[in-house]
């Protein structure tokens, strides 16, 4: 059987906690920053992890991360 191929857009925006749980970055920091307050903004800089529904599908699009 082939190897699995990893999704190389996925595998950039994702990384893998020591517990096996998925790491992802906050959306809504990109631009428009100005109307946002300085707290929104500096809690938008903290990573947050995938949640349990996706999580069984991000494990098929990355198999070996």
């Amino acid at each position: 059987m082939p190897k699995m191929k990893t999704h190389r857009g996925a595998a950039k925006r994702f990384k893998v906690t020591g517990t096996g749980k998925i790491k992802r970055a906050k959306a809504y920091k990109s631009h428009i920053l100005e109307k946002k307050s300085r707290k929104r903004k500096r809690n938008l800089r903290q990573g947050g992890l995938v949640s349990a529904a996706d999580a069984k599908n991000m494990k098929k699009i990355l198999p070996y991360l």
